[in-house]
């Protein structure tokens, strides 16, 4: 798997598939770019980067630097490395939120915005109804120091909402996306949390340029399908596709519907070019 160094000395790992129109990956809260193994597919047809954040996957871990705008400067830092320009950036959760910070620094590099299961505010509060109560995001912090490893499974096994996965795509999952799979570090999945605790991008949304497609399941139980309405409301040029009957991760568990819509919005923004 190809490496960068940041200024910082942070090591960043990422995987490319394909050639065409770049389209750089952005994964969720205490996962890794290995999340997107059922997007493979699409480097058919695009150029496919896969990045590992800090302290997640193969990517180092510092001791501190958890902000969102650590990440956003990852980011910036990849598209430097691979001189892209004119690239679609997709961000699913913590990614998504990572996204909408780095937006408008890579601007004139991207041609649109994907914002998976995403929200600009993850807690609630603040004339904010559509994220999880403080006290739950306080409970979630707690029971990782308890038991990190039970913890994170559950929080994966909490994407899914009932009846969305079969017993087969549930093996296909373990066998994808959770076995083998590298623990991030558990520092930094804590600090993230804080991160994302404390976090409010609305003043953001109105700024944002570039034309942006909103993907979230009806049925998002992290982020809420509220959230999903309210972020494409607020960006001048977002548009909203809802997949019904689906949680947090409509990527992992339709992973045939989620990659038409990515791929339509590929076409039309490499289009407009």
């Amino acid at each position: 798997m190809p490496q960068l160094t940041t200024v910082g000395g942070t090591t960043l790992h990422y995987e490319e598939v394909g050639a065409g129109v770049p389209v750089v990956l952005v994964h969720g809260w205490a996962m890794s770019g290995r999340v997107w193994a059922f997007q493979r597919e699409l480097g058919a047809a695009c150029r496919l980067i896969m990045l590992d954040l800090r302290g997640h996957g193969a990517s180092s871990a510092p001791a501190a630097g958890y902000a969102f705008a650590d990440f956003a400067a990852d980011i910036v830092a990849l598209f430097d490395h691979l001189e892209l320009r004119r690239a679609v950036l997709l961000g699913w959760s913590l990614g998504a939120q990572s996204v909408l910070e780095v937006e408008r620094t890579l601007r004139d590099r991207l041609a649109g915005l994907v914002l998976v299961g995403g929200t600009p505010r993850f807690a609630a509060g603040n004339a904010w109804p559509h994220g999880l109560p403080a006290s739950e995001v306080r409970g979630l912090a707690l029971r990782l120091r308890r038991n990190y490893e039970a913890t994170l499974g559950e929080f994966f096994q909490r994407m899914f909402v009932a009846g969305e996965l079969s017993p087969a795509d549930n093996q296909r999952l373990v066998r994808e996306i959770v076995m083998n799979r590298r623990h991030p570090d558990p520092a930094a999945v804590a600090a993230a949390l804080t991160t994302l605790a404390a976090g409010d991008q609305r003043p953001l949304l109105a700024g944002v340029s570039c034309p942006a497609l909103v993907l979230h399941g009806d049925r998002d139980p992290i982020c809420l399908p509220g959230a999903g309405r309210a972020l494409a409301e607020g960006l001048p040029a977002g548009r909203l596709v809802m997949f019904p009957g689906l949680g947090h991760a409509p990527f992992l568990s339709r992973p045939e519907l989620f990659n038409r819509q990515l791929g339509d919005f590929i076409r039309e923004v490499a289009a407009d070019d």
